[in-house]
């Protein structure tokens, strides 16, 4: 999707002097600036977070295996009201 932004003179002439130091084009030196300031904006997702220790813990089950009956009872208690 194109954007449209305004550069003052300063920031422009940064801007490329920049992407001609890196060799890649202007557009997308400033995806990138972009990309990279709104990741240390919203930063890491849940599951970025979580990833080091999503599956690290095995168990056999225990009761969490009948949270699912738990959780159809529920439904129904609540339907049938």
């Amino acid at each position: 999707m194109a954007k449209s932004v305004r550069f003052d003179s300063q920031l422009e002439s940064h801007l490329e002097r920049a992407a001609r130091t890196l060799g890649i084009s202007q557009s997308e030196l400033i995806r990138e600036a972009v990309a990279k300031r709104c990741g240390e904006v919203l930063g890491p997702s849940l599951v970025e977070k979580l990833a080091p220790v999503i599956g690290c813990i095995k168990t056999s089950g225990g009761r969490a295996r009948h949270t699912g009956v738990a959780f159809r009872r529920a439904m129904a208690r609540k339907r049938a009201r």
